[in-house]
């Protein structure tokens, strides 16, 4: 085996060329290359001077961002202020990172918050583990959950990266009744997902003026629903 080995050995090694010493020599420059070689040294710094500038004075000036921009969650409405989220919990587990968590309860005719039987108590997303895939969106049945195209999101500590349902809620429009308050008489949950509540009706406000006088949202509340405007509608 041994004296195969040596076989395929070739009897002389090739000899490699040198390299050119001459190639790497300091002095290859000429005297008008030396002079200009600190001016090389700075050409980029010479041509980038001249471009417009590309930065961004944020957060002085915003830098507006797509429409379908995938930002900050929010927990929507209906027309008379009643929430859309019915505490299903799709959202949660459609979540690959985890970062959501809902807790349901029951509407009562005494706290009645959402159309149907129940509403998100707890409503929580945790903005460290958020990867803004937008799968709770594509989950939601209602459309309570939507993303907005608000980005800033910062924090000095981790309790203030986890938004509860207070942060998560829109603000009442205007007219709208705040929460909670019975649904539009003769309607059902139904009627709400498909659009047929316009607004507050004068029956929802004076059940909120008779449970809660000091509601902030009667002095802007404006009556623009309808009576049984959704009875026998399937």
């Amino acid at each position: 085996m041994s004296e195969q080995m040596n076989n395929n050995v070739p009897a002389t090694q090739p000899e490699f060329a040198q390299p050119d010493k001459a190639l790497y020599s300091p002095n290859k420059k000429g005297p008008l290359g030396k002079l200009l070689a600190p001016i090389a040294g700075f050409g980029v710094t010479f041509t980038t001077i001249f471009r417009p500038t590309v930065t961004e004075q944020y957060p002085y000036i915003k830098v507006p961002v797509r429409p379908r921009y995938h930002g900050l969650h929010r927990l929507n409405r209906y027309a008379d202020g009643l929430e859309k989220c019915i505490g299903c919990e799709l959202c949660a587990w459609a979540c690959p990172a985890d970062a959501i968590y809902v807790e349901a309860a029951a509407n009562t005719p005494q706290e009645q918050y959402s159309p149907g039987e129940r509403y998100g108590r707890v409503y929580q997303i945790n903005y460290l583990r958020c990867i803004f895939c937008g799968y709770c969106i594509q989950a939601c049945p209602t459309r309570a959950l939507t993303m907005s195209n608000d980005f800033e999101i910062a924090g000095q500590h981790r309790e203030e990266m986890i938004y509860e349902k207070q942060d998560l809620l829109v603000p009442l429009a205007q007219g709208m009744l705040n929460t909670p308050h019975p649904m539009v008489q003769g309607t059902s949950d139904a009627d709400y997902y498909k659009g047929r509540v316009t607004g507050p009706t004068e029956t929802q406000v004076e059940w909120v003026r008779s449970v809660r006088p000091g509601d902030e949202s009667l002095e802007n509340v404006v009556v623009t629903g309808n009576e049984l405007e959704g009875a026998g509608a399937q």
